[in-house]
Formats: C-alpha cells, sequence, structure tokens
C-alpha cells in the first residue's frame, strides 16, 4: 500500500466523487505505468524474520529506511514519530511497509517496462546493500513459505492496528493477506469512461490467467500447503465485502458512477485526520458524506477521505485513476517485469484491446468464477468454458506480445518489450509455473526442507 493522500479539499456529493474518478482520463499519448512489487525481509544467519526495532544487536526495518533515505535523498514518511516509508520528493516512486514488514517499492510512473525494469535493477541493488550491513537478505515469494503468524513481526502503523482488528470480523484469512503475503502489480491509465470499462472487464476476466502464470507460493510454515497460490486461496476468505471478481463491472451501465455506488457500498476502515486515525471499521462513507458519521459527528469528508478509502478496497482489480492488476504473487525480476509486459501489451494497444475483449466476451460470470476460484490450486491446469487456463494464456500472451511489438518501445540495444513476456512463454510452453518448479526441487534436491528457498528465491 502507497502512502495515503492528505487532501483536505471538502467533497460533499455523489456526484464529486464520480468526477474525481473521471479526471484520471487522459489522452493516449500520456499513457504511463506503474510497477508496485513487495518482498519479504530476512536474517541471513537463521532465516528468521525482521522486526521493525531490529533483534540481537542486528538493525531491523527501520535501520533498512533510514538507510535508503541516506542512499536516495527521498523524504520520510513517519507515524507517530516512526519513519514508515519514504517517497521522491520529485513525485516519482515511494517505499512503504506491509504490516508484517514487506518491503514494497512503489514505483514511479514511466513510459516503458525498460524504464520499470531498470528502476527495479536499481531498487533491487540499493535495498541489498543497505541490508548487507544488517545481515538481511531479501525473499520473493507470494507468501512467506517458515514463520506462523505469531513469529511475524508487527509495523509500527496505525491503520493496520485498525485492519488487524477488523479483518477477523469478516473473513478467516484477513491477518495471513496483511501479515504473510507479497504481491506484485502493475498500474495503467485510461482515456475515457468507455476506455476504461473495457480495460477493466478484459483484465478482470484474465486475472485468474495472470495468478495462474505467476503462481508462486506453495509453501506455509515450512511444508507444502497444497497450493500453488497460497496469496490467491487466502483472497478468497479474507474480507469478500470489498475483493473479487466484481460481476457489476460486466452488467449493462457501467461506468464510474457504477464503481462510485459499490464503493460507497463498501465498509470503511478508518478516517484520517491530520497524524490521527480514526478506527471507524465498518462504517458507511455515504455516512461521512453526509456529515452524520456516528464516530465523528459533524465532520465532513475531504478528497484524501475517498482517495484513501478507494485505496482500502481489495478487488481483482481495482479502479482509481487508473487501474490496478492485483492478481499476481511477487517473484524473480524478471517475473515482476513480466506482469507489467503482460498487462501493458494487452491494454495499451488498441487492437490488442480488441482482441482481449474478444478472447473473454463469451465467458459467463459463474464460469469467470469458477476459473478464479480453480487457479489456486490447479494453476494453468484450471479450465474455462471448454478450455485450458494454458490455452487461454498461450492466446493471452500472443495478443500482448503483437500489443508490445506494436507500441514498438525500444532499449539502447534495440529490443522492444516483448523480451519481457519470454519468462512467461517457457511458462506456457512447460505448462510449468514457478511454484511447481520449487515444489518439485521440495521434493528431490531439498528433500523436504523449505530452508533453500531463501537462497533460491533471493533477490
Amino acid at each position: 500500500m502507497a502512502r495515503d493522500v492528505s487532501d483536505t479539499t471538502p467533497i460533499a456529493s455523489r456526484a464529486e466523487l464520480i468526477g474525481w474518478l473521471e479526471a484520471g482520463n487522459k489522452p493516449q499519448s500520456s499513457f504511463l505505468l506503474g510497477t508496485e512489487h513487495e518482498k519479504f525481509p530476512f536474517y541471513t544467519h537463521d532465516l528468521s524474520p525482521v522486526p521493525y526495532e531490529g533483534r540481537d544487536g542486528r538493525g531491523g526495518i527501520r535501520a533498512l529506511l533510514d538507510g535508503m533515505q541516506a542512499t536516495t535523498g527521498w523524504e520520510p514518511i513517519t507515524d507517530l514519530g516512526s519513519i514508515i516509508g519514504l517517497a521522491d520528493p520529485a513525485g516519482g516512486g515511494a517505499i512503504s511497509l506491509e504490516p508484517g514488514g514487506q518491503f514494497e517499492l512503489s514505483g514511479a510512473p514511466l513510459d516503458n517496462i525498460h524504464q520499470t525494469a531498470a528502476e527495479l535493477a536499481t531498487h533491487i541493488e540499493q535495498v541489498k546493500q543497505v541490508a548487507a550491513r544488517h545481515g538481511i537478505g531479501f525473499l520473493g515469494l507470494g507468501m512467506s513459505p517458515l514463520w506462523t503468524r505469531a513469529e511475524t513481526p508487527v509495523m509500527p502503523k496505525s491503520r493496520y492496528k485498525i485492519m488487524t482488528a477488523y479483518m477477523p470480523k469478516v473473513g478467516t484469512r484477513g491477518l495471513d493477506m496483511m501479515y504473510r503475503t507479497c504481491t506484485v502489480q502493475v498500474n495503467v491509465d485510461f482515456s475515457s469512461e468507455a476506455d476504461m470499462v473495457r480495460k477493466l472487464r478484459a483484465s478482470i476476466a484474465l486475472q485468474p490467467i495472470a495468478t495462474a502464470l505467476f503462481a508462486n507460493s506453495p509453501f506455509t510454515e515450512g511444508k507444502p500447503n497444497g497450493r500453488l497460490s497460497e496469496r490467491s486461496e487466502i483472497w478468497r476468505d479474507t474480507d469478500n465485502n470489498r475483493a473479487g471478481m466484481l460481476p457489476f463491472v460486466f452488467e449493462d451501465g457501467m461506468g464510474f458512477e457504477r464503481y462510485v455506488d459499490y464503493a460507497l457500498d463498501v465498509p470503511m476502515y478508518f478516517v484520517k485526520r491530520g497524524e490521527t486515525y480514526h478506527d471507524v471499521a465498518g462504517a458507511n462513507f455515504r455516512d461521512l458524506l453526509a456529515g452524520k458519521l456516528p464516530q465523528l459527528p459533524g465532520e465532513m469528508a475531504t478528497i484524501s477521505d475517498w482517495a484513501n478509502h478507494l485505496s482500502t478496497i481489495f478487488p481483482e482489480v481495482r479502479l482509481k485513476r487508473y487501474l490496478e492488476m492485483r492478481g499476481a504473487d511477487v517473484g524473480s525480476e524478471a517475473h515482476i517485469s513480466a506482469l507489467s509486459a503482460f498487462f501493458v501489451g494487452l491494454l495499451y494497444d488498441q487492437a490488442a484491446l480488441d482482441a482481449a475483449c474478444d478472447l473473454v466476451k463469451s465467458w459467463t460470470a459463474s464460469e469467470r468464477q469458477s476459473l478464479r476460484d480453480q487457479v489456486p490450486v490447479k494453476g494453468l491446469g484450471a479450465g474455462i468454458a471448454g478450455r485450458s487456463a494454458r490455452d487461454v494464456a498461450r492466446d493471452a500472451l500472443a495478443i500482448s506480445r503483437a500489443g508490445l511489438a506494436r507500441r514498438n518501445r525500444r532499449n539502447g540495444a534495440g529490443h522492444d518489450e516483448t523480451i519481457y513476456l519470454d519468462i512467461l512463454d517457457e511458462r506456457v510452453q512447460s505448462g510449468r509455473v514457478a511454484a511447481q518448479e520449487l515444489l518439485e526441487k521440495y521434493r528431490t534436491a531439498w528433500a523436504d526442507d523449505v530452508r533453500p528457498v531463501f537462497t533460491e528465491c533471493a533477490y
């Protein structure tokens, strides 16, 4: 999760909420992309998780943030006196913390995947240099493979205290989601309401295909958990009032207004005033809009309240002033860049978007949901409408590759962005994703010991 918004402009009507989303429209010539990824810090000497203040004389998460501040020159983000992130004062990227200490880079808005790959490589090199001083490494998996939830540290972020108390009331896996998972996502632009709707429909329908392609969380507490993407399975019972495949998106009349009505029905977590997070978990944003929130009587909604509320909704694809693809486990650097390339190729070229929409247009809501429910266990072996996820992935990759080729963004060596899809083509050709490769190593070379994953999947 990126930095909370701090815009105190009053907002008093549903029409203004709709207008805030509409302001995300931009000409295609101005489209950018932003890549976000999370990773697990661990102490290399004993593979234990890294607490905020450190342990046994070793620096912790605070020391990582202090070191990255000195390295990047970015401005600290604080919460009640504790540094909890960094922001580029030039308006580029940000570093933030997930509840269990997962270290997140929210990348800058960039023109192409070459720039994303370079940004990622720079960040990984910087953070490894800082972490090495404290005996810390970073793990790229969708779920922590060894630690129990009780062993997992808790970060000093006020919003997470509110969420931690609320999650068990609305699902069985919310605390696992918060403390023990890592994802990668790409954020993409839209040019109009109609363009937003087409991109949202295509990307939601194909999000389970991305889940299958990027499945990388087969271990929990030192042993196989029976799934290829435990992170994706966790989301099936985290909080179904704010997660899922959003079937209404495919109904007639979908647009900014319809999404606003959906978001207004999602219970709130908090209202932030100054440095204070007020716990309003379960409250209705309509009451805040009317100045009738029981927990804060007379308090009126602001732009930041709306932006922050939208950031606490967790569907497979999230609409803000851009679209966030949220279905993939994190993995290697190549894996992270591939996720961005996959969706940029599908969504940023008109012919590719047309083909992607055609690929999924006949699927019913129940078929989309069935696919989404299958992929955590079956991966590319899942099926929809008489086809395997592997076959759909092959088609989607071909569409994306053609879209990237037509975009024709080339690096210094003359390569276009299609080079970042090669890892996914290999997945489809073999029918084996990262989780399956790790499971095979666990059963053979690792002799049923999960600990080698901290070497195999470290950055």
